[in-house]
């Protein structure tokens, strides 16, 4: 199983996402540090979950990285999230 597919089964587990984009961006990060060949190592990750709702962007993260804290300990170099609640995405 891939890491993007570990990575979008643990986050649909954990918060139940109405809305779950996962992209691998490891080719935009080619001779940059973390780089691997064969990618994996960057991603960006678009949630929308009733979670999140009442918390802050920093919770947010915080709950996804904690998620992911197992990829993130191991292959994800990095990993960049937009995490929002139901309605906040027609702001």
């Amino acid at each position: 199983m891939s890491t993007r597919d570990i990575i979008i089964n643990k986050l649909r587990e954990a918060f139940l996402p109405e809305s779950l984009d996962v992209a691998d961006e490891s080719h935009l990060h080619e001779g940059h540090a973390g780089h691997r060949p064969g990618g994996e190592t960057h991603f960006r990750v678009y949630i929308v979950s009733p979670a999140f709702e009442g918390k802050s962007r920093i919770e947010r993260h915080r709950m996804v990285n904690a998620t992911l804290e197992a990829e993130l300990r191991g292959s994800v170099h990095a990993l960049a999230i937009r995490a929002q609640a139901p309605g906040e995405t027609a702001r």
